[in-house]
């Protein structure tokens, strides 16, 4: 799937735009569309979000989608893959989708990704799938400042009763 240089380049500039560019369901997705993302339907595309900048023919929003702000869609690792976002689906803020060579993972049709998940195989419709909420896991004795150490902090690190 070898493309041009101009064609690459095009495609970088237009998802430069878009992640930046006003109209989540108006024009975003028209730039998207320009780079070959196949999008069916009317969709949301927030800010800053990264949709697979060599392969965006790889990446199929579809109807109803809903990918939110600084989110990450990559359809290849070391070869290429697929990502399906089905119909009425929605990924959370700060999400990572990834696809490996070969495969492709599908979001199902109206299911969740809650903010922050990493998402490397597909998700069954109608499911909500995320990371547990962060959680505390050792004391800090030395404060991680300007002047400390990296070793120093480790060495102030308590494990939790």
């Amino acid at each position: 799937m070898k493309k041009s240089f101009v064609r690459r380049s095009a495609n970088r500039i237009l998802a430069l735009i878009a992640r930046f560019a006003p109209g989540g369901t108006t024009l975003r997705p028209l730039l998207h569309k320009l780079r070959g993302v196949r999008i069916t339907g009317r969709v949301f595309i927030g800010d800053d979000v990264y949709l697979e900048n060599e392969y965006p023919e790889c990446i199929e929003l579809q109807d109803g989608a809903q990918v939110f702000v600084r989110s990450i869609l990559l359809a290849h690792t070391r070869g290429l893959g697929r990502i399906i976002v089905g119909k009425n689906a929605m990924i959370g803020a700060n999400s990572v989708l990834t696809a490996t060579a070969g495969a492709t993972l599908t979001i199902g049709e109206g299911a969740v990704v809650t903010a922050s998940s990493v998402v490397n195989s597909s998700v069954a419709p109608h499911m909500l799938i995320g990371c547990q909420k962060a959680k505390p896991l050792a004391k800090v004795t030395i404060p991680f400042s300007l002047d400390t150490s990296y070793q120093e902090f480790l060495r102030g690190l308590r494990p939790l009763d």
